[in-house]
């Protein structure tokens, strides 16, 4: 699909006797040898100026030259000519002759030619031999060309295009031997059309080269292979009419070769085994002596074997092929031309009649028409010689070689361009293309009317400044627009950077294209790309390569180029290598479709491109919900197909697709969408609401307002039976496809239990039908129930259907008390019975009753308690109380019944028990002190929760002695303080032993993870010393799933939710994880974890203390023990210090923040404030 376009030209004029030019790739420049005045001249052309490098005499007898070379490295250049010698030019000699014959071949030279990385020069010699030189011209290789060569090759031909290998049915090949084919070459020479030439070409890396020569003993032509050691490889099967052309194309898969007779020519193609592979014809004799075309001159394939080009005496073709089909797409009279050798598409003209050299840089271009919605019908135009191969993808996607139109032109088309004729539309609302053709003598002018079946018309124009390749005139392409966006221009260089102005969008860029909304272009990473157009180069921003996760990115098959694009249907057209097109329809396009119509409120077209292109609908409310909740009666309106109004509610789910799946990613939009606020919960029943409410206005049909109730969440099954229950009384005929729709939208058989609950059995039988229900099952039920009462006829429906508050309701109408009475225990139904008996005494009292057996069989002692209290059964309500660890109600209640005063002292003692049991020293002090008389105990349980106040209050206000409070203190007090201390004192030499062994271990840990981070987490964390590692190293779940090394043991990775590694262990790896982290064994990843939380929770114990040691602190100073007070004071001021600085040390730094950033923002971890402790000033502590 693509045609040659010249984008670069420059010329010489007045430059006489060309005989050969050359390359200079180091500086551009092309060299010629010219014959003046009976001197050689070698001269070098930069594009601007002429200069010559030197100068020698001609031979006095004609001369031909076989080859010119220029090596760039030295800057000399190799000249061999035909009478044999090996001319060396210097442009720049340093203590070296700078014209200098290095060698001669007396036989003279027949052919000669270069390898690719020039260090070989091969040549034929015109006694029949084959030479191989080294770059210093020093002999490697001298083999003879002999009859014998042609043994070397046994070829089997499989008839690539020939009449043996086609079918002609069962009586053709009745009539002959199959094995025998039609006609078969000797390789006869071509008669007059035999110029006796020899010809050299290289393979593309330089392993093999072949030679073109004629075998004089057997008079035939053969192409000979050689291997880059000069042995033979192969030689090519006998064809009839060969000439001496040959030109190998560099990727090395063919030779070409031109074949000769008198009623055709065609360019043959062989492997390197030396046999046929395909050709393409050329034109007759007859018609090229009616164009003027002469004999074939040269074959050469280009730098990248994708154009080869045929010289005649007085033109140049240019072919290149496409889905095994060859074009002719430049045709230019000139006779000679030379590639560039490392410019793909740049050349040199040279013409002998004009004394003029032309230098031209073609690329390979796609002529499409507008982009422009709505006139992107793909039009594209395909030059084929003679032929416009014209076709609107729009409107029919043809591929290539076919096309929907051809324009026959007089001449063969060098540039083709297609552009709009006027904004107007023609008479069938159909654009009107105009296709300018470029001819090598003109232009001409067609239209094309996409609404008519006529095809293009040639229409007369003045002629314009494109014109033709003469001395007047020098052009060789038609004028086009620069692709520009804004303020800049998008250029694609030669290196396949792509230019936004002077910003580099992309490298590797292999081709683009516009739409209004975005550029497009594809890699050589095999990528299809969309970028936002912006009126800022600096604002276009260029996707990642992540087709899995950007709209804006999409894998293509390798080697794909854009040809169109077309907005308007979301389709892009692409071309592979080998010719053949893909219409694919890429998310990108899609999407910005479906929201400039929502935008628009075409919402017909917006449902439509995702139903066409399976899109969830839920975009069409999600991209503008407020407008479209307003507007759902125009969608209403616009859709107007019931099925499609079902499609789209049956579609809705809560999840906002436009910040999910179809996010945004237009910078601009991104940023309003963050900004907007979040729409409430519900969207599912806020929309089907408006569409209900639309339906009812409009009276529409019945099945989208139940598709629109059965779709609410949860699914509203009973409005939706209601709506065929309505319908069903008034006599229409449509009940039976509504009960069918109703049990496609919903499961049928929670539809069946939603009809029983309504107590509607017809209805009931009519959804049964749908089922795959036995009716001999359901039918004996219904006509059971047809039997019944109505009030026990909805209890058995609701029994039966679990809803067993409203049967009970059932019961309670049908004034079944007993049974009502039963139902309720078996369903645990006592609160909804006791509502309903709320104005009944007697049968409410029955029910608490009930209820207070079913909450005490629970465990639910309090609230049993609460029951057997309403019901004055205090024993009951006692026992309830002491089970509840309620011992102030229990013993309140027991000493109100009145309980016996032995069976209240064990009850008390019995409590009292219960509450140290449970450390509540308080309520067990209480006990004591109220209920059995025991001061003493009473004073040592408040001694043991630190509660000394209270303690001494007891013993002052219970004993009227002073010599028994004195007494009291000594045996009680004195040693309930005594005993606190020595266990505060242990809990303090715990935690002063703890810090000092966790928190340097710590800082050794992140000292090992900040020098090698690999070994650290891999576990080897103690340098290979005897300490056992329980990390597993085998690539298991979670070692290998987890995300990278860095963030296995964090919980942090760098992909998305599906690929996170706690998502795909199995519970039984997790369970063995969460082990590992509670023992944290030293050596192991979850070490320093567990360290850091061991920490946490010593300050957190420390804190808790704090208060008790106050106390205890306070009050050994009131007893004179102030030694020991000191001590106790001392050694809680130096832990808490240690703790401040333990937790300035673990809990901070960037250490810290790396281990445990994931545990913070789930709100696992807190850093632990150390709360400061309040010293006796009198004590003699400093601070």
């Amino acid at each position: 699909m693509r045609n040659l376009r010249c984008i670069q030209y420059s010329s010489i004029a007045s430059v006489t006797a060309i005989r050969a030019t050359a390359w200079d790739v180091s500086t551009d420049n092309l060299l010629f040898i010219r014959d003046v005045d009976g001197l050689i001249r070698l001269e070098r052309w930069n594009g601007d100026d002429l200069n010559q490098i030197a100068c020698w005499d001609a031979p006095q007898s004609p001369y031909k030259i076989v080859d010119a070379h220029f090596f760039s490295d030295t800057e000399s250049a190799c000249i061999i000519f035909e009478n044999g010698d090996i001319v060396v030019v210097r442009e720049h000699p340093v203590n070296e002759e700078r014209i200098e014959i290095v060698g001669s071949i007396d036989a003279g030279i027949s052919a000669a030619a270069w390898s690719p990385d020039e260090e070989l020069l091969v040549i034929a010699t015109k006694a029949s031999t084959f030479l191989y030189l080294t770059r210093e011209y020093g002999d490697l290789v001298n083999t003879e060309l002999t009859a014998q060569d042609l043994e070397v090759s046994d070829h089997v031909s499989v008839g690539w295009g020939k009449k043996e290998t086609q079918f002609k049915g069962k009586k053709a090949r009745a009539l002959r031997d199959p094995t025998l084919p039609d006609t078969v070459d000797d390789g006869r020479l071509a008669g007059s059309n035999e110029l006796h030439e020899t010809t050299i070409s290289w393979r593309g890396d330089g392993v093999y080269v072949a030679i073109n020569a004629i075998e004089a003993s057997m008079q035939r032509r053969v192409i000979r292979i050689y291997s880059r050691e000069g042995i033979l490889d192969s030689v090519t099967e006998p064809v009839n009419g060969l000439i001496g052309l040959l030109s190998w194309r560099p990727a090395g898969n063919l030779l070409a070769a031109v074949q000769v007779f008198e009623e055709k020519r065609q360019v043959v193609f062989f492997e390197r085994n030396g046999l046929r592979h395909g050709q393409f014809p050329l034109a007759s004799f007859d018609r090229a002596q009616a164009s003027g075309e002469g004999a074939i001159r040269s074959l050469q394939w280009n730098v990248d074997s994708t154009v080869l080009a045929i010289s005649y005496d007085d033109r140049v073709q240019l072919w290149t092929m496409g889905n095994y089909r060859w074009y002719l797409k430049q045709e230019l009279f000139e006779p000679t031309l030379r590639w560039h050798p490392e410019k793909p598409l740049a050349f040199a003209l040279v013409s002998r009649s004009t004394d003029r050299i032309r230098r031209l840089q073609y690329v390979s271009d796609v002529c499409a028409g507008p982009i422009l919605p709505p006139l992107d019908y793909g039009l594209v135009v395909v030059i084929d010689g003679k032929t416009l191969k014209v076709t609107p993808f729009r409107q029919a996607n043809i591929p290539p070689p076919m096309s929907l139109y051809e324009i026959s032109l007089t001449g063969t088309a060098n540039d083709v361009l297609a552009t709009l004729k006027s904004p107007e539309l023609g008479a069938s609302q159909q654009p009107i293309f105009k296709i300018q053709v470029l001819h090598p003598f003109g232009t001409s002018t067609y239209l094309l009317d996409l609404g008519t079946s006529q095809g293009p018309q040639k229409i007369e124009e003045p002629e314009a400044s494109n014109g033709t390749i003469s001395n007047s005139k020098e052009i060789f392409s038609l004028n086009r627009p620069l692709l520009a966006v804004g303020r800049y221009d998008i250029v694609l260089t030669e290196n396949g950077s792509l230019l936004a102005g002077q910003r580099i969008l992309a490298r590797g860029c292999t081709s683009y294209l516009f739409t209004p909304l975005h550029l497009i272009f594809t890699t050589s990473q095999h990528l299809l790309k969309f970028v936002h157009i912006a009126e800022d180069p600096e604002d276009l921003e260029v996707p990642p390569d992540t087709p899995e996760s950007d709209e804006r990115c999409r894998s293509i098959e390798r080697g794909a180029k854009l040809v169109t694009a077309m907005p308007s249907v979301f389709a892009v057209v692409l071309q592979m290598p080998r010719g053949n097109l893909e219409t694919i329809y890429p998310r990108a396009l899609v999407l910005a479709g479906i929201r400039g119509s929502i935008d628009e409120r075409n919402y017909r077209k917006a449902f439509l491109a995702c139903r066409s292109q399976r899109v969830d609908m839920n975009i069409l409310h999600d991209h503008q919900p407020d407008r479209f909740i307003s507007s759902v009666g125009m969608f209403i309106d616009q859709i107007k197909k019931v099925e499609h109004i079902d499609l789209f509610l049956s579609s809705l789910r809560e999840e906002d697709v436009s910040k999910t799946m179809y996010r945004e990613t237009l910078r601009v939009e991104e940023r309003q969408q963050n900004d907007r606020p979040h729409a409430p919960s519900g969207k599912v029943n806020r929309i089907c609401d408006a569409f209900l409410e639309a339906l009812y206005t409009r009276k529409a049909n019945v099945k989208n307002v139940i598709t629109a109730q059965v779709c609410r969440s949860p699914p509203d099954l009973d409005a939706g039976l209601l709506e065929i229950v309505r319908l069903r009384d008034n006599g229409s005929g449509q009940v039976d496809a509504t009960v069918e729709h109703i049990c496609f939208l919903a499961d049928v058989n929670r539809l069946y239990d939603n009809a029983l609950g309504l107590y509607d059995l017809r209805l009931t039988l009519l959804i049964a039908q749908q089922s795959q229900k036995d009716p001999r099952e359901y039918l004996p039920f219904l006509q059971n129930l047809q039997r019944l009462e109505p009030s026990r006829q909805k209890f058995s429906i609701d029994d039966g259907l679990g809803r067993f508050k409203k049967a009970m309701r059932h019961l309670f109408d049908l004034n079944a008390f007993e049974e009502l009475k039963s139902y309720t225990t078996r369903h645990n139904l006592h609160e909804e019975a006791l509502s309903l008996y709320r104005y009944d005494e007697d049968k409410f009292s029955a029910i608490m009753q009930l209820y207070a057996e079913h909450l005490k069989s629970t465990s639910q002692c309090k609230q049993a308690a609460l029951a057997f209290h309403y019901l004055d059964d205090n024993a009951r309500a006692s026992e309830c109380y002491r089970l509840a660890n309620q011992w102030q109600d229990c013993l309140s209640i027991a000493s109100s019944i009145p309980m016996p005063a032995d069976q209240l002292h064990s009850l008390a003692d019995t409590l009292a028990q219960s509450s140290i049991e449970t450390k509540d020293f308080r309520a067990a002090a209480t006990i004591h002190l109220d209920y059995l008389g025991d001061i003493r105990s009473a004073a040592k349980y408040f001694c043991k929760g630190y509660f000394f106040t209270e303690a001494f209050r007891t013993i002052t206000l219970s004993s009227s002695q002073p010599q028994s409070q004195a007494e009291l203190l000594i045996s009680v007090f004195d040693p309930g303080l005594t005993e606190n201390m020595a266990s505060i004192t242990e809990l303090l030499a715990d935690c002063k032993a703890q810090l000092a062994a966790q928190v340097p271990r710590i800082r050794e840990l992140r000292e090992k993870k900040q020098e090698d981070p690999l070994a650290f987490l891999e576990g080897d964390v103690n340098e290979g010393k005897d300490i056992p590692d329980d990390v597993s190293l085998a690539p298991t779940d979670a070692s290998t799933m987890g995300g990278s090394l860095f963030t296995r043991y964090t919980n942090r990775t760098t992909t998305g939710t599906v690929e996170t590694g706690a998502s795909r262990r199995s519970s039984k790896n997790r369970r063995r994880e969460e082990r590992k982290k509670a023992r944290g064994k030293k050596g192991s990843v979850y070490e320093e974890e567990y360290l850091v939380n061991s920490v946490r929770r010593l300050v957190e114990r420390v804190n808790s203390v704090g208060d008790e040691v106050g106390r205890l602190v306070e009050w050994m100073v009131r007893r004179k023990m102030v030694e020991r007070a000191r001590a106790v004071e001392g050694a809680m001021v130096e832990v808490v210090g240690m703790c401040d600085m333990a937790v300035e040390e673990v809990f901070s730094g960037e250490s810290f923040k790396e281990a445990i950033a994931q545990q913070e923002q789930d709100g696992k971890l807190e850093v632990p404030v150390v709360k400061e402790f309040g010293r006796l000033p009198f004590l003699g502590l400093g601070s």
